[in-house]
């Protein structure tokens, strides 16, 4: 019900807003809450928790090699993205203007890119990682590449589907991150 209101474009979501839509007084919301920052980190996760992202990314936490790995953590985050686009849009969109929005968005970002580096230490772990890119640039290629900016460029105004996207990307990461010897 929270991220709902976090929807709005138009504006910021107070925390009196918040705790008007949980039925609760904006003191109590503080009681747990100290900060919004902190209540859009926990709205994130929560989130995350009800719609199974552990599970969506087990596959890429458990692969036997780091090419497998790239391919699952792609399938995974990927397909996470329309998920919880509502929520990026409306944290992106508080974002120069909100640091706890800023800092909650950051935060979620900062997790995609953990898991960007997994994978590509899995890839080099295999010999497998292109000589031209050393494990941090290639972290920062895929972290780009797997962007919540690029999946609205290429399905929500390219009219991508989401397996175009996902398949495309994979190969896409492929070729650019792994030795072709």
């Amino acid at each position: 019900m929270t991220w709902h209101l976090l929807e709005n474009r138009e504006k910021a979501v107070r925390m009196s807003d918040i705790a008007k839509a949980a039925g609760i007084s904006r003191q109590a919301l503080y009681l747990h809450f100290p900060n919004r920052a902190e209540l859009l980190v926990a709205t994130i996760h929560h989130i995350d928790a009800v719609k199974n992202v552990d599970e969506r990314l087990a596959p890429s936490r458990s692969a036997s090699s780091g090419i497998e790995r790239l391919r699952a953590f792609i399938e995974g985050w990927g397909g996470y993205i329309p998920e919880i686009h509502g929520m990026s849009v409306a944290l992106r969109a508080m974002y120069d203007t909100d640091k706890e929005a800023a800092a909650a968005w950051n935060d979620r970002m900062q997790a995609v890119r953990h898991g960007c580096e997994a994978a590509i230490h899995a890839i080099s772990e295999d010999g497998c990682l292109t000589d031209e890119l050393t494990t941090v640039t290639a972290t920062d290629l895929l972290w780009a590449l797997l962007s919540v900016e690029n999946w609205e460029r290429l399905v929500c105004e390219c009219g991508w589907s989401q397996s175009a996207y996902l398949q495309t990307l994979k190969k896409t990461a492929e070729a650019a991150l792994l030795s072709r010897t």
